[in-house]
C-alpha cells in the first residue's frame, strides 16, 4: 500500500492507503477526523468542506495521491489554531447567533465562510450580498438567513 503524507491541521500526517481514496474518508475513517461531514460524496452538498493551503476544498471529490506532501489540509477542528483565542472569529459568530440547529452542515458552513473571507481580502474589498450568493453549502435546516449574519459579524472580527 503506498505511503500518503500531507499536513494536516498544523501537523505531518501520513498514511498508508490506495492513491485514489477519497480525502474524505481518509479522514474520517483512517484518521478519526470527523468534522467533515459525508453528505453526498459528489462535491454537491459541500458538508465536508475543508480548507487546502488555505482554500477551501471538498474532501469527497480529491483523491488522497493527488496531496502533495506539503499541502496543508485544515479542517473545522484545526481552524481556532488558525486565528488568536480559543475560538476562530467564525466559529464565535456561530455560536453568539445561534446559527446551528442540527448542526451537521455547520462544519463545511464555517470553513466556506472563511475561505469567503480571506479570498475577499485577498482581493482588497469587503464582503457583498453577492459574495454570500456564491457560497453553496446546503443547509437542510434552513438556517440561511442566521447563516448570512455570522458571516457578516464574523468577518469584522478577522
Amino acid at each position: 500500500m503506498p505511503k500518503q503524507t500531507f499536513i494536516l491541521n498544523g501537523k505531518t500526517t501520513t498514511v498508508n492507503v490506495a492513491d485514489d481514496v477519497r480525502v474524505l474518508w481518509v479522514l474520517r475513517d483512517v484518521l478519526g477526523v470527523t468534522g467533515p461531514k459525508y453528505g453526498c460524496g459528489i462535491n454537491v452538498c459541500k458538508a465536508c468542506t475543508s480548507h487546502i493551503n488555505g482554500k477551501a476544498f471538498n474532501p469527497c471529490s480529491v483523491r488522497v495521491g493527488d496531496l502533495k506532501p506539503k499541502d496543508r489540509v485544515t479542517t473545522i477542528e484545526g481552524l481556532a489554531k488558525t486565528a488568536p483565542g480559543d475560538l476562530h472569529p467564525m466559529q464565535q459568530a456561530w455560536i453568539d447567533l445561534d446559527v446551528a440547529q442540527c448542526g451537521y452542515c455547520q462544519p463545511g458552513q464555517i470553513m466556506a465562510a472563511v475561505a469567503l473571507v480571506k479570498k475577499v481580502r485577498r482581493e482588497g474589498r469587503e464582503i457583498e450580498e453577492s459574495d454570500l450568493d456564491s457560497i453553496r453549502n446546503i443547509c437542510r435546516c434552513g438556517t440561511y438567513v442566521r447563516i448570512r449574519e455570522a458571516i457578516q459579524q464574523g468577518a469584522s472580527q478577522m
